[in-house]
């Protein structure tokens, strides 16, 4: 779907982000930036999977990949912000890009957390049986994408042979010390047109299910609402339950998560080396302002920005909130 289509989809609904954010407040924008603790990079669009739920529509023949100078500029800006502390790197599947060791080296280098949002599968491919020890010595945090902690559910949502590839991926990151001595957070994207169960409750689920099957461990569960954008969009407008979804959005609005979005807290950096507020606004091709690429970055003028919403905001707004660390209140 494209992004124009997308965006008219969006805007039809009745109620407005925008608007509904400016309630209670006489500012004219009140979303703007707050901090820069996170530098989220999106290597490329390639994919080892064509998961029916992903944001960021990537598959085995997406192209787009960040080349090397545009990462050496993203790691010259984090060396330039102290206040930079997480260095995440995201994708598609971030490991297909041939730079991806490249840039854990050298953010390490210079002191930063790492995170690697995996998708699991990806260890289990050709050519990367030593990823699991590469991603341990660097002390890499993994953070990866499990639907559910069964086959049937995981499948329908990832493709088939996904589910068993991921518990053996798991298996061999716990060897290494993933969910004891390394960080290893598994991240829950509910299947069909509702929102996230209750994190803790869900988390003690997953734990108790995993090590009774599979003698797997791992630190946190991540809950994120689907956002209705890209792939999950298109299924939302084919199944005619776009207005539905958007209604349990809206209705489930919650202010007190405004204070913990991840787009006040982040910059988020496309391949090509644009800059948005967060990896959903990427998706829609929606630039931060007025800062828009890593060649005219500027702290303080990001910092101070207004963010860039629009009606998919929704869902980051909804119940205790949403992001790429899960709950925001």
């Amino acid at each position: 779907m494209l992004v124009d289509e997308q965006m008219n989809i969006l805007g039809s609904y009745p109620d407005s982000f925008g608007k509904q954010i400016r309630i209670g407040t006489d500012a004219k924008n009140p979303l703007t930036g707050l901090t820069l603790t996170t530098f989220q990079i999106n290597v490329g669009k390639w994919c080892n999977q064509a998961c029916k739920h992903c944001h960021v529509d990537a598959s085995p023949i997406r192209t787009e990949m960040m080349s090397k100078e545009t990462i050496d500029k993203c790691l010259a800006i984090i060396k330039s912000v102290p206040a930079i502390q997480t260095v995440d790197i995201t994708g598609g599947a971030p490991e297909g890009n041939i730079h991806f060791r490249y840039l854990v080296e050298e953010a390490r280098k210079l002191g930063k957390k790492i995170i690697d949002r995996c998708n699991l599968t990806i260890l289990e491919e050709k050519g990367n049986e030593d990823l699991h020890e590469f991603l341990a010595a660097n002390e890499v945090e993994v953070c990866s994408s499990l639907p559910y902690f069964s086959q049937s559910r995981t499948d329908q949502q990832r493709g088939d042979g996904v589910f068993n590839k991921s518990i053996t991926a798991l298996q061999k990151l716990n060897k290494l010390g993933y969910g004891t001595r390394l960080p290893l957070n598994l991240v829950y994207n509910p299947v069909g047109v509702f929102l996230s169960s209750a994190q803790k409750q869900l988390e003690r689920e997953f734990k108790e299910n995993l090590d009774k099957k599979y003698g797997i461990v791992f630190n946190n569960l991540y809950c994120i609402n689907n956002m209705p954008i890209n792939r999950y969009l298109g299924a939302l407008v084919r199944t005619g339950k776009f207005e539905t979804y958007m209604e349990t959005l809206v209705n489930a609005y919650n202010p007190m998560t405004l204070e913990g979005l991840m787009c006040r807290h982040q910059i988020s950096v496309g391949y090509d080396g644009k800059i948005y507020d967060c990896d959903f606004n990427q998706m829609l091709e929606l630039e931060a302002k007025p800062v828009s690429h890593v060649d005219h970055f500027d702290y303080e003028t990001f910092v101070n920005r207004n963010i860039v919403v629009a009606n998919h905001c929704f869902g980051c707004t909804a119940g205790a909130g949403s992001s790429c660390g899960g709950e925001v209140a």
